[in-house]
């Protein structure tokens, strides 16, 4: 860089001192230095040769920077070790289900009715936390046993395509030590409860682990699945009073008839898969006649619930609930109409409001007492 004589700074070339160019000799007059400057005019040469003396050294600096870019870009190659331990907590949380808590609340709001319902409305915050806590330990067990079942035929469904026991991420005893961790978890949680309870966890746990083989032969694996969702229920009942009541099993079968209804219209989105590979689901038995059925599933769920309130002397906080049940039962049906994958998805996705919902009535019926 020179500076001219009307002040302005110029950008002159500075040679490569790592690389020089050598030139052929035809070209060497071109690139010769350029002649002194005339006697006659010294004070215009003069400044600029001061100046180019004292900033080309700057330049060449910001030039040599300029020419070494590896040495910048290191550090961000440097952390590849780091970058492959999130990528295996990633996949351990997908196997676990961490990343779609859906699965988790559709399995805790049948229990939290159950808990406020045995307890009139005030349930012990250490039992409470107890249930809530082996409840979701035990769903990701029963995910990963379910996909360990299903690690050769996920790959060929495109909703489920990507899970780490698919594409190979993790491996099957990884995933069995994971699943022995939870499940050993949940057993120190349960052992801290009566022993009615502690027999109906066992019960639970042959629920969870023989449910993906219901699958190959059983033609409404749903039910089953709302089985070993809603065992959760007489397990809040039989921590509570030591015993279940009929409203406990009532709701039991409420809980079954609700898992029936949005665990079909996840069937729906995979309907054209399982047929293809041979995998059996409530939507194939169904067939065109699944939206049907699934209304029907939502009628008596209704009326179960409404037997519960009238059973337990329930007002009108508990019947806005059911009323905004109700609701969203209709909008699922709305969604549903034209069995479009996406839409059947959704009104899946919106059986947590539902179950919020029915929560909600529960809540405010004990609170208003």
């Amino acid at each position: 860089m020179a500076v001219s004589g009307d002040g302005q700074f110029e950008l002159a070339l500075v040679p490569d001192p790592v690389l020089p160019r050598v030139l052929p000799p035809a070209l060497a007059p071109a690139l010769a230095p350029a002649p002194a400057p005339v006697e006659t005019s010294p004070p215009v040469v003069t400044p600029p040769v001061v100046a180019s003396a004292v900033v080309a050294p700057a330049a060449e600096e910001a030039a040599t920077e300029l020419l070494s870019p590896v040495q910048s870009l290191a550090p961000l190659i440097e952390p590849t070790r780091l970058s492959w331990q999130v990528r295996r907590l990633r996949d351990f949380a997908r196997l676990l289900r961490l990343d779609r808590p859906i699965g988790t609340w559709l399995l805790l709001w049948p229990m939290l009715w159950a808990i406020w319902i045995a307890a009139e409305g005030r349930p012990q915050r250490r039992l409470l936390a107890i249930l809530v806590g082996g409840g979701v330990l035990m769903r990701s067990a029963g995910c990963i046993i379910n996909d360990l079942a299903d690690r050769n035929i996920d790959p060929h469904v495109r909703r489920t395509r990507s899970r780490p026991l698919a594409t190979r991420a993790i491996s099957p005893p990884e995933a069995l030590t994971v699943f022995g961790v939870l499940v050993l978890a949940a057993l120190l949680l349960v052992l801290q409860l009566n022993a009615l309870t502690i027999r109906l966890a066992f019960v639970a746990a042959a629920l969870t682990v023989t449910y993906p083989l219901f699958k190959r032969f059983f033609p409404l694996p749903q039910l089953y699945l709302g089985l070993c969702f809603g065992w959760a229920v007489p397990m809040a009942f039989a921590a509570t009073l030591g015993t279940v009541p009929r409203v406990g099993w009532l709701m039991l079968v409420a809980a079954i008839l609700w898992a029936g209804i949005y665990d079909t219209m996840y069937a729906m989105v995979d309907r054209d898969d399982d047929l293809r590979i041979g995998v059996r689901s409530s939507a194939i038995l169904f067939a065109d006649l699944d939206r049907f059925m699934i209304a029907a599933m939502q009628i008596m769920m209704l009326f179960a619930l409404l037997l519960i309130g009238r059973a337990l002397k329930f007002g009108d906080a508990y019947g806005a609930g059911l009323i905004a049940g109700a609701g969203c039962f209709l909008w699922q049906q709305w969604l549903i109409r034209h069995r479009d994958p996406e839409d059947c998805f959704k009104a899946f996705q919106n059986n947590n409001y539902f179950g919020f919902a029915v929560f909600a009535g529960v809540l405010l019926e004990y609170s208003s007492r």
